[in-house]
């Protein structure tokens, strides 16, 4: 076995502390990566905190993993020593349902292996994530990085990055349609950058109007204050495709009202409310709603090289692991831009 450092969620409602456990040995398929940086995902919290139920403390989140390989075991084809690589939100599942035959793990009939609080095959202990300085994964959940990235702005790709990718892909979005983004947190700012860099025209839809100078940064075409009912009607029956990352209760009857005959709402977020929808707001124009989980490997591995070759990157704070409880507040408050990415190496300065 081998001893690891991390922090860890030890209950719901005790602060991210030093935590000191073991991973498991390098198996013949294995990889070990020594983490350098790991995005902080709302997921993290939302676990850390059992907002979801089922957490298996101690947690140890983070899922946004990007490092270099340290070791890899006698059978591994695909990786070698030196290495950069990622991990993102899954590492394990049956490998022999229909879906995951099919390149979507995420999907898997069996229920994937998730990155971390998961039940951990052979172990007595769940799976702990990259809030950590080294993990070990099968080399089938291992994504390769290129090095010559601004890595810490890479770790965010590995959910944020891949679970706006892969609706845009599925769906088909391409220059000339035009694309309606609800949120713009670490989720939307991808989807903006992401949509835009494919040739839709990109609006943000947003309660805060104090965001429209950054949504143009970002690539946005167009910004509309869905509090503002003169601008909703402007873009009435105008969308495409609809991107809402909004765990938020919100109003899809309001919102599928933008979408244009045949358009889609795709739905990232979880609200912790069942949502309200007039059927006919979809039956009178044969509109869509639909949802999206994060995206297999091997679409994981082309949303890494396609934001490589077009140099689309997360727009990340840097922090040191024991800033993470703060982060934590301060993602609550939305006081972020967007993504914070934990410097693992200040890791070795705590006591864990």
């Amino acid at each position: 076995m081998l001893e690891t450092k991390g922090y860890a969620a030890f209950d719901p409602n005790s602060p991210l502390a030093p935590f000191n456990f073991e991973r498991r040995d390098v198996g013949a398929h294995d990889v070990l990566i020594q983490i350098l940086f790991c995005g902080v995902c709302h997921s993290d919290l939302h676990t850390a905190k059992g907002e979801w139920g089922g957490a298996l403390y101690p947690v140890v989140p983070g899922h946004e993993i990007v490092g270099r390989i340290l070791k890899v075991g006698d059978h591994v084809k695909k990786f070698a020593v030196g290495e950069m690589a990622g991990v993102g939100c899954m590492v394990g599942s049956c490998q022999s349902c229909p879906s995951c035959a099919d390149g979507l793990e995420q999907y898997c009939e069996n229920g994937f292996i998730g990155t971390y609080n998961s039940p951990e095959p052979g172990l007595e202990t769940p799976t702990y994530g990259g809030y950590s300085n080294q993990i070990v994964v099968s080399e089938n959940f291992v994504l390769k990085i290129r090095e010559d990235q601004d890595l810490a702005r890479v770790a965010p790709l590995l959910c944020a990055g891949i679970t706006t990718f892969s609706p845009l892909r599925h769906w088909g979005v391409r220059q000339g349609h035009k694309v309606g983004v609800v949120g713009l947190g670490g989720l939307g700012h991808m989807a903006v950058k992401l949509a835009a860099s494919m040739g839709a025209e990109v609006t943000v839809l947003s309660t805060s109007p104090n965001k429209e100078a950054d949504a143009q940064a970002l690539g946005a075409h167009k910004f509309v204050v869905t509090k503002d009912q003169e601008a909703l009607k402007e873009v009435s029956s105008y969308f495409d495709f609809i991107i809402n990352t909004v765990s938020a209760k919100v109003s899809l009857d309001m919102y599928a009202s933008l979408l244009r005959r045949d358009g889609t709402m795709i739905l990232l977020g979880v609200p912790p409310e069942a949502p309200e929808l007039h059927a006919g707001t979809l039956i009178f124009g044969r509109r869509r709603i639909a949802g999206s989980l994060i995206g297999g490997i091997a679409e994981t591995q082309e949303m890494l090289d396609y934001c490589a070759e077009h140099n689309i990157l997360s727009d990340i704070e840097v922090i040191n692991i024991n800033q993470i409880n703060t982060a934590y507040d301060r993602m609550l408050a939305g006081d972020v831009k967007y993504r914070f990415v934990i410097d693992m190496a200040s890791l070795e300065n705590t006591n864990a």
